[in-house]
Order: structure tokens, then sequence, then C-alpha cells
């Protein structure tokens, strides 16, 4: 089958019948729309893992009983928040009552200050899709 010069490859190029035609465009838009809806899941878990280390991991760790500057998140959802053994805490978090839940943790991690009024975490992530994306992250890891 002889193909044109130019860079570009059409259907009609393929020299195939209609009905292998239409086929091929079917399997082209199907690949398109595939792709177009994958971009749209973005970030996945493994964005989800770039944006934690990146802007969570060097004060928090996701493995169980391993503190930093900050607590383990191994776990997080549903647990009561200031509750980790050996971690510290400001005083405002440990008494506040709640647990962590997916919410909670959108709003924390929007602005922590604002949700917990005397927390030491200074670190807002202003993006709803990378919370999202974290959130999601720590939730998988958790086995949640």
């Amino acid at each position: 089958m002889g193909l044109p010069s130019t860079s570009v490859l059409t259907i009609q190029d393929l020299g195939l019948p209609m009905t292998n035609k239409l086929l091929v465009s079917t399997i082209i838009v199907g690949a398109a729309l595939c792709s177009a809806q994958s971009q749209a899941q973005e970030p996945s878990t493994a964005g989800g893992e770039r944006l934690f280390r990146s802007r969570c991991g060097s004060c928090h760790s996701v493995n169980m009983g391993e503190n930093r500057v900050g607590p383990h998140l191994a776990g997080i959802l549903g647990r009561k928040a200031g509750s980790v053994a050996g971690a510290r805490y400001s005083k405002a978090l440990t008494a506040s009552g709640f647990a962590w839940g997916e919410d909670r943790l959108q709003a924390y991690l929007n602005n922590p200050r604002q949700v917990v009024p005397g927390t030491t975490m200074s670190v807002s992530i202003r993006d709803a899709a990378q919370r999202t994306a974290i959130i999601e992250y720590l939730r998988d890891r958790s086995g949640g």
C-alpha cells in the first residue's frame, strides 16, 4: 500500500473498504475519548502521592508510628484529631474534639488556621483538585 508523502495520514489513504474505515474511525474516536476521560480524572493516586511527597512529606509520613514534625497520617480518616501517641500537637488541635473525615480534611488543608485557630500547621493547599488527590492517596494508603 503506497502512503502519501505528507506527514498526515488520513483514513482514505489506508485503502480500506468503507466498513473498515468506519471501524478505524470509531476506534480513533474511542481512543481520543478514553484519553480525555483519563485526563479529566487526573490527578490520579500517583498524582496524589507526588503531591503528598512535595507538599506534606517533609512534616508527615504515611507509615504507621513514623511521626515527624507532624504526626503520621496512616489511617487518618476516622481518627480523632490530636490522638497519635508520641506526636506533637498544638493545644488547639488536641482540644478540637473532632474526627478526621474527608470534608474536615478538605477544609483543614485549604485553611488550617481558620478550621482550628491556634494550630501550628501553616501549609495551605488552595487547589481543590490537589487536596482531593492528597486525600484519596491517604485513603488508599489506609486501605479505606
